[in-house]
């Protein structure tokens, strides 16, 4: 009888270092991915960035291309001109209304 405890405890022991080996190893490989995660978060949002920039050139140079005449573009040239004048038609009804 005092053997068979000795001998369950030896193998609850074991187990019990296993598991510790094995929560020590989940949470460095935890903190692994956790660092691996800010890293592609950082190297994400810098891309978004880097894409926004690209879309705003992008822009800009159909932009500058219309200006310039190119025939493909004139359509984009004046939804540009249409846009701004609605905004400045917008800000003069707001002074307007503002009593200014």
């Amino acid at each position: 009888m005092l053997q068979d405890l000795e001998n369950n405890f030896s193998e609850l022991e074991k187990k019990i270092l296993i598991l510790q080996k094995n929560y020590k190893s989940l949470t460095e490989r935890l903190s692994e991915l956790n660092s691996e995660h800010e890293e592609l978060k950082t190297k994400y949002d810098e891309e978004r960035r880097r894409n926004q920039v690209l879309a705003e050139e992008q822009k800009n140079i159909k932009l500058y291309s219309a200006i310039s005449g190119n025939p493909e573009h004139n359509r984009l040239m004046k939804n540009h001109i249409n846009r701004l004048v609605k905004e400045i038609d917008f800000c003069i009804a707001q002074l307007q209304n503002s009593g200014l």
